[in-house]
């Protein structure tokens, strides 16, 4: 099948009018995008939305040869004029089936939210899922057999990453399905940052007009490959926990380790862990730990490892770095050992791991010859994880830097 899109935006496109934020005044040009609509080996029509016929022409294609146009928003979208020759905007059922002359098969998804998603099964028995913005299927359960494996996905990939867990869990999304964002708003900044955002959920984003033929080998390409380890450094509340949980969150399973431990009796770090697991997925299991390596060798679901500097006073304390005498005889050594056990497991890491550390060589140097160790070693555990590390990102005020990947 070939799916142009006539539109890659939210509904109410980008920029959005009247909207004066950062995103929007910087989404112009080939940045700019109109509501999400989809035109389908042109003869049918996903959405219909205000100027289609205007981007199909600009897009070298033609609604003349459309015999269906369905709906997928919860309302009946905005008011658009129905051009002269083309079909009324209809509105599957759920569940519902709709079959055009061409060949094509259309089912009715029902969705979690309101509106409608679509699974289209072209002529040549390829199949693609078209899912409306805020969106995610209902009714899939991690284990049960999919019905369809589709090769093609366009969903709200920023909005509802959780919606593209789901479909992962479940195996209706693979590593040959060309997952496409669409119902772009502004909530990532166009250009470098969306593309990173979206290559970390093994995703990307077209321009308007773009047409796609589904299984081209050379399109699928322009997605890199999720990396296999991953290291986010930043300082306090730069957001380097936030960018790390945002990396996994449209995968299933996810098993979360906290260093941190429970510190029974401190209510402001419970106040701390209870913020980091309220804004987790609800999928996401958690365990506290800090014997790291045996998680790193097994395979499995990604690990999301928060935090490193927190492993480290862990072990500092285990090998009695605090205490001069013990660190010269043979409580450094011990270190080193403990560091480059952790190095070896992150190189060896059969499954894909998101490791978050601070980065506190930046700031004052610190009062006492214990916190001076301490930054001293911290430094060199997160460049030896870091050497291991396909991509490494800092994160600075909330924005990401990729220092490597």
């Amino acid at each position: 099948m070939e799916v142009t899109l006539l539109g890659t935006g939210a509904p109410a496109g980008l920029p959005r009018p009247d909207c004066s934020c950062a995103v929007c005044a910087t989404s112009l040009g080939a940045h700019a995008r109109a509501a999400t609509a989809l035109l389908l080996d042109g003869a049918l029509l996903l959405d219909l939305t205000p100027g289609a016929a205007f981007a199909a022409a600009r897009a070298g294609r033609s609604l003349g040869g459309v015999g269906r146009v369905l709906l997928t928003h919860p309302h009946d979208g905005p008011l658009v004029e129905v051009p002269p020759g083309l079909p009324q905007p209809a509105r599957a059922s759920d569940g519902g089936h709709v079959s055009l002359p061409t060949g094509h098969r259309v089912r009715a998804v029902a969705m979690d939210a309101p509106g409608t998603g679509y699974a289209v099964t072209g002529p040549d028995g390829q199949r693609l899922l078209y899912l409306p913005p805020g969106g995610a299927p209902a009714g899939l359960e991690e284990g049960s057999e999919p019905a369809e494996r589709y090769d093609m996905v366009l969903l709200d990939v920023v909005g509802r990453p959780d919606g593209l867990a789901r479909l992962r869990a479940v195996g209706a999304v693979g590593t040959a399905t060309d997952v496409v964002a669409v119902h772009l708003d502004h909530d990532v900044a166009p250009g470098a940052e969306l593309r990173r955002r979206l290559a970390a959920a093994g995703a990307r984003a077209v321009p308007d007009g773009s047409t796609l033929t589904m299984g081209a080998s050379d399109e699928a390409a322009d997605v890199p490959d999720v990396p296999r380890r991953t290291m986010v450094l930043g300082g306090a509340r730069s957001g380097k926990s936030v960018e790390a949980e945002r990396r996994l969150e449209s995968f299933p399973g996810v098993l979360y380790v906290a260093t941190g431990g429970a510190r029974g009796g401190d209510a402001e770090w419970a106040s701390r862990v209870a913020a980091h697991r309220e804004r987790r997925p609800g999928s996401w299991r958690t365990t506290e730990t800090c014997d790291l390596a045996p998680l790193l060798a097994q395979e499995g679901a990604p690990l999301l490892i928060d935090c490193l500097s927190l492993w480290l006073a862990d072990v500092m304390d285990r090998v009695g770095a605090w205490d001069d005498a013990v660190w010269a005889d043979g409580g450094e050594r011990a270190l080193r050992s403990h560091v480059a056990e952790l190095a070896g497991a992150v190189r060896s890491a059969r499954r894909t791991v998101v490791l978050v550390s601070n980065e506190v060589g930046s700031g004052i140097v610190p009062a006492t010859a214990s916190g001076r160790r301490y930054r001293d070693e911290l430094g060199r555990l997160n460049a030896a994880v870091a050497d291991e590390c396909e991509q490494v990102v800092l994160v600075v005020a909330g924005q990401a830097l990729v220092l490597r990947g």
